[in-house]
């Protein structure tokens, strides 16, 4: 039996990376899904690969730092196919990479609104309707960048995601007692178009990779499956952690 039968989900930032590989899997799974991304072109072939494989998904285009857009996902969700079970809030950006005292007012409000700001927006609707529901799954997809790790010129991005795990504690012990979990997954270094913006050439992908236990970088396959596994009922008793699915990046110190 699939694992996502009979649910609805919505899937922020999944027209690439991480996002699109979970939104493939979760309709595998037997999800009916939003997805909703900038990049309609990319959204509109994901659907198409979707129902092709005899899915159901349906794409809302917009910019995951306007609330207006996070309350038009779950609605087409409410709408389209009667409720909303699982919301995958995995839209995020790096932004400038750099001496960190060097970003703009306006570059550091940008990344914590598509990092942070965008996460609540997206539950600020989800949990209500979760709530009709009786139970549903928020995730939320932080890193362990700023968490177990630092790197330099990173600041905007490493507190946008660290946010993200304050939230995840706060919504889980308020709602937790009517049914909602809520999770942070913390990938890893993963094989990505965003992560190859901090790691842009063959050395510097080694050089990562050598960072994790594992000595390689994820694929977003790999990343999918953690999310699969907190969205489903095998996750029932999980809420409120902060999730590493990281290669052991998190404990190689050498």
């Amino acid at each position: 039996m699939n694992a996502l039968n009979g649910k609805v989900a919505v899937i922020g930032g999944a027209s690439s990376g991480i996002g699109r590989a979970a939104a493939l899997l979760f309709a595998r799974q037997g999800a009916a899904l939003v997805l909703g991304a900038r990049r309609e072109r990319l959204l509109a072939e994901l659907v198409e690969d979707i129902r092709r494989e005899g899915g159901r998904a349906l794409a809302v285009a917009g910019d995951v730092r306007d609330e207006a857009f996070a309350e038009r996902l779950t609605a087409t969700a409410v709408d389209e196919f009667g409720g909303l079970d699982i919301a995958f809030n995995n839209a995020g950006a790096l932004g400038p990479l750099g001496p960190s005292l060097a970003l703009t007012a306006p570059e550091w409000r940008e990344v914590l609104e598509t990092n942070l700001s965008s996460a609540y927006y997206g539950a600020k609707y989800q949990i209500p309707a979760m709530l009709a529901r009786g139970a549903g799954s928020v995730i939320f997809t932080s890193t362990f960048v700023g968490h177990t790790a630092a790197f330099p010129g990173t600041a905007a991005y490493a507190a946008g995601k660290s946010g993200l795990i304050g939230l995840t504690q706060a919504l889980a012990v308020e709602f937790g007692g009517r049914g909602i979990r809520v999770n942070a997954l913390l990938p890893g270094g993963t094989d990505t178009a965003m992560g190859r913006q901090m790691s842009n050439t063959p050395e510097a992908l080694a050089q990562v990779a050598e960072l994790h236990a594992l000595k390689r970088l994820a694929v977003p396959e790999e990343i999918a499956q953690a999310a699969l596994y907190l969205a489903s009922d095998a996750s029932s008793f999980v809420t409120g952690t902060a999730m590493l699915v990281d290669g052991g990046v998190s404990i190689q110190r050498g």
